[in-house]
C-alpha cells in the first residue's frame, strides 16, 4: 500500500505544474462612470464605456467553433456593488424554453445565462450566479473546481427584459455577498449561455465539451482597474418567529401548539472568512426528501438541504467519497432539537482554507439520549496548480452522561472521534483528478482495526474515460457522526469508457460503451461480493440520451437480509446469490414543453428470483408560471415463499407554481405502498425582500386510505434578513 500511495502522489506531482489554461481571455472591469439602475436596458454612460466580452466558443453540441448564437457581456462595479449586463441575441423569434421563475432552476431545462467568479483566482472555490430567460435566478458556491451547491442562498437583485431579437439579464451583486482577498485584482472569471432552442451551450473562455462550463480550470482573467472595495463590518442577522400546531392521529394523540423563536447571525471577520451562529435553529420550512424504494442491504444517503449547514459545506461534507463520509450534517439535530452552534469558515488567504464547527444538541428523557456536542475541524492547504491537502477532526461526545447507567433505556456512546487527511488531486487542464484518503476512528473499547483507506485516479479526454478507485474500511472503524454504511471491506473498482464522433452530420452527435466492474473482499481478502456492468450510451444532437446496458451481480450474504424489505422473512447470512439483468435508459430532448425519461430493468434477482423495475420522469411546463411533473416507480418482484410475488409502488406528483419570481407554491404528494404511507407537503414562500420570506406549510400523512389521517401539521414561518 506505501508504494501504491507514494506512485500516485509522484503521479499526481508531475500532472499539477501547469499554467493557466484560458489567461489570455481577459476582461477589464472598471468602476462605473455614472449610476446603475438595474432594469434590463443597457443605457446608461457606464454601460456604454465598459469593455465587452463576446465572441463566445461553442461548447456543446461541438467545442470546435465559435457558438452560433451571440453573447455580449459587460461588467463595471462602484463602492457597493458588482454590476453585470448580458445580452443573450436570439437566431430566431422562437419562445424562450423555461420550467418556471423557480429559483435555481434545473440547469438544462432552461435558456439560461450564468457566470462564474473564482475571487481567489486558486481555480478550485468560487460562487456562479445567472438567471434564466424569464428572470428565475440561480446562485450557488462553487467547489472542488467546478461543483455547484445551490442550497447557498444570499442577497443581490437582478432583471430580465425580453425584447423579440433578444433578451437581456442585469443584476447587481453585494460585495458582502461573496468572501474575496483583500487587494487581489485579478480573479477568474467565466460566462455560460445555453440556448435549448437551437441545442447549444456556449462560454466566453472556451471549456472542452467533456467539462462543465463552470470548471474552473478554464475560466479567464477579470482585470479590476483597482483592487476591490473592502466590505468593511459585515454583519446580518436572520431572525423568525414561527407558530404551528400537530396532531398524531394514529395514537389519537392531543394537538400539540408550537411558539418559536430563534435566530441566526452572519459575521464577516474579513472579506473572505465568515462566522456563523445559530440559537434554537429551525428547519420546518426545508423541503421534504424524495422518496426511493428501498432494496439495498445498506443504509440510504439523503443530501443536507438546511441552510445553515451549507455554506462552504465542500470543507466539511466532500472529505472522503460517497460511502465514507467521515462527517455528514444531518447527524447532528436527528430526532432531538439543536439548542445552538457556531461555524468559523472561509478562506484565510490564497492557500489557505478553514472550516470550523460547534453544534450543541438538547437532551430527550423519553428515550435517555444526553446532550450532545458535535466539533468539526477542516483545514485545508492548496498545493500546485489546483490540488489541496486536506486535513479533518470530527468530535461527538455525550455531556453529563454515563452509558449503561439507567438500564431501563437505550445506551449511547460516550464519546466518538475521526481523524484524518485526504490528498486532492485536480490537474491544471482538469484532464486527472483523483483523491487518497486515511481516516482513523477513536471509540471506547475498540483500538484496532479502526482506519479506513481509499484512492481514485480519473483521466478524462474528449473520447476517453479512464478511472481506478479502492477502499478499505476495518470491521472496527466507526464514524458516529458520518455516512458508512458498509464496513469491513477491501473494494476495486475500475471504469473504462470511450466516445465516437461520427465524421458526418446527422442525429447521433456521439456514442460509446463504458465498463465497470466492482470487487468486494472482506478484511482477510475473501471474495463476499462484485458486479459488473456494461453499458452504450448515444448522445444525440438534440440533446436527448438513450443508452442500453446488461450487468453480472454475485452476492455473498454478510448478514440476515430481507430482500423486499417488507418483514416477509430474511436470507441466511453466507448465502450466495449471483444473476443476470439488462435495462434501458432514455431522456427526451429538453425542447418541448412535454419532457420525460423513462429506465426499466429486468432480471434475475436473489434467491433465484426475478425483478422488473420501471421508472418513468414526466413533466410539463406552463411557461413560466407553473412545472407540473410526475415521478413513478414499479417494482414487481417474483421469488419463492415465503416471499412470493411484491408489487412496489412510489408515485409523486409535484406542482410548482411561481406566480412571480417571489412567489412560490409547491405541492408534493408521495405514494409509497413500501412504506404504507401517502405523504403530502404544501409550501407557500413569499420572498417580501432579498433573502427574507414567509412560509406557510402544511403535511398530511395518510394510509391506506386517503381519508385515514395519520398525522398533520400545519407551521408558520416569517424570517427577516437584517444587516449593518
Amino acid at each position: 500500500m506505501k508504494n501504491l500511495l507514494t506512485a500516485f502522489f509522484c503521479c499526481s506531482t508531475l500532472i499539477s505544474f501547469a499554467q493557466k489554461k484560458n489567461s489570455a481571455y481577459q476582461l477589464h472591469i472598471n468602476k462605473a462612470t455614472s449610476p446603475v439602475i438595474v432594469d434590463g436596458s443597457m443605457d446608461e454612460p457606464a454601460w456604454l464605456n465598459a469593455e465587452a466580452a463576446k465572441n463566445f466558443f461553442m461548447v456543446l453540441p461541438m467545442d470546435t467553433s465559435h457558438s452560433k448564437v451571440s453573447t455580449e457581456i459587460r461588467m463595471t462595479y462602484d463602492d457597493q456593488n458588482i454590476y453585470i449586463i448580458a445580452v443573450c441575441y436570439l437566431i430566431k423569434q422562437a419562445p424562450y424554453m423555461v420550467e418556471s421563475l423557480r429559483r435555481d432552476f434545473t440547469f438544462g431545462k432552461n435558456d439560461n445565462f450564468i457566470f462564474f467568479l473564482d475571487p481567489f483566482n486558486d481555480l478550485t472555490n468560487g460562487f456562479t450566479f445567472g438567471a434564466n430567460a424569464a428572470g428565475a435566478q440561480w446562485d450557488g458556491m462553487l467547489y472542488e473546481g467546478g461543483k455547484a451547491d445551490l442550497n447557498w442562498d444570499n442577497k443581490w437583485i437582478s432583471v430580465v427584459k425580453n425584447y423579440r431579437d433578444k433578451w437581456i439579464f442585469e443584476a447587481a451583486i453585494p460585495f458582502k455577498s461573496m468572501r474575496y482577498k483583500k487587494g487581489n485584482t485579478t480573479w477568474g472569471i467565466n460566462f455560460s449561455r445555453l440556448d435549448i432552442t437551437v441545442a447549444e451551450k456556449s462560454a466566453w473562455a472556451p471549456v472542452p465539451r467533456q467539462f462543465p462550463t463552470a470548471s474552473l480550470a478554464y475560466t479567464g482573467d477579470l482585470l479590476w482597474d483597482a483592487p476591490p472595495p473592502e466590505t468593511g463590518g459585515n454583519f446580518a442577522v436572520i431572525p423568525y418567529a414561527l407558530g404551528g400546531v400537530s396532531k398524531d392521529y394514529d395514537n389519537n394523540s392531543k394537538a400539540v401548539y408550537r411558539k418559536d423563536i430563534g435566530a441566526d447571525a452572519k459575521i464577516g471577520l474579513s472579506s473572505s472568512l465568515n462566522l456563523d451562529l445559530t440559537v434554537n435553529p429551525d428547519f420546518s420550512q426545508v423541503e421534504v426528501d424524495k422518496q426511493v424504494t428501498n432494496l439495498d442491504r445498506f443504509e440510504l444517503f439523503f443530501p443536507e438541504k438546511r441552510q445553515f449547514f451549507l455554506e462552504n459545506n465542500d470543507l466539511f461534507a466532500n472529505f472522503g467519497y460517497t460511502n465514507i463520509r467521515p462527517f455528514f450534517s444531518r447527524r447532528i439535530g436527528l430526532g432531538v432539537p439543536i439548542s445552538f452552534g457556531t461555524r468559523l469558515s472561509g478562506s484565510l488567504d490564497k492557500n489557505w482554507r478553514i472550516g470550523l464547527m460547534d453544534m450543541q444538541t438538547k437532551h430527550d428523557r423519553e428515550v435517555g439520549l444526553p446532550s450532545q456536542n458535535f466539533a468539526v475541524l477542516a483545514l485545508q492547504r492548496r498545493v500546485f496548480a489546483r490540488s489541496n491537502i486536506r486535513f479533518m477532526f470530527v468530535n461527538k461526545q455525550s455531556l453529563n452522561y454515563e452509558p449503561g447507567k439507567d438500564t431501563t433505556k437505550p445506551s449511547y456512546s460516550l464519546y466518538n472521534r475521526n481523524i484524518g487527511i485526504e490528498y486532492n488531486l485536480a490537474s491544471a487542464n482538469n484532464v486527472w483528478t483523483g483523491k487518497a484518503m486515511l481516516v482513523k476512528s477513536f471509540s471506547p473499547g475498540k483500538s484496532d482495526k479502526d482506519f479506513t483507506h481509499a484512492a481514485n485516479l480519473q483521466y478524462t479526454s474528449r473520447h476517453w474515460t479512464l478511472s481506478w478507485q479502492h477502499e478499505i474500511v476495518g470491521n472496527n472503524y466507526n464514524a458516529e457522526v458520518g455516512y458508512v454504511p458498509r464496513r469491513n471491506y477491501v473494494k476495486i473498482n475500475p471504469v473504462a469508457g470511450y466516445l465516437f464522433f461520427p465524421k458526418t452530420y446527422g442525429k447521433i452527435l456521439s456514442h460509446g460503451p463504458k465498463l465497470s466492474t466492482t470487487y468486494y473482499y472482506n478484511n482477510d481478502l475473501r471474495h463476499t461480493d462484485d458486479e459488473t456492468y456494461f453499458v452504450y450510451t448515444l448522445n444525440f444532437r438534440d440533446q436527448s440520451i438513450a443508452d442500453a446496458w446488461v450487468a453480472h451481480d454475485y452476492v455473498e450474504l454478510l448478514q440476515p437480509f430481507d430482500p423486499t424489505n417488507s418483514n416477509k422473512d430474511t436470507l441466511p447470512t453466507g448465502s450466495k446469490h449471483s444473476w443476470k439483468a439488462y435495462g434501458f435508459d432514455y431522456f427526451s430532448k429538453p425542447q418541448h414543453l412535454f419532457t420525460y425519461n423513462i429506465s426499466g430493468r429486468f432480471g434475475g434477482y436473489y434467491a433465484d428470483g426475478t425483478r422488473l423495475n420501471i421508472s418513468t420522469d414526466i413533466g410539463y411546463r406552463i411557461q413560466p408560471y407553473a412545472s407540473i411533473t410526475l415521478s413513478t416507480s414499479y417494482n414487481h418482484i417474483n421469488m419463492p415463499l415465503p416471499w412470493n410475488i411484491t408489487d412496489f409502488w412510489l408515485v409523486g406528483p409535484r406542482i410548482d407554481v411561481t406566480f412571480t419570481n417571489k412567489l412560490f407554491f409547491t405541492t408534493f404528494v408521495q405514494y409509497n405502498n413500501q412504506q404504507k404511507n401517502i405523504n403530502l407537503n404544501t409550501r407557500l414562500q413569499w420572498r417580501y425582500r432579498p433573502a427574507s420570506d414567509l412560509f406557510l406549510v402544511y403535511t398530511d400523512n395518510y394510509y391506506p386510505a386517503p381519508l385515514s389521517v395519520r398525522n398533520r401539521a400545519f407551521v408558520l414561518k416569517f424570517t427577516y434578513w437584517w444587516n449593518s
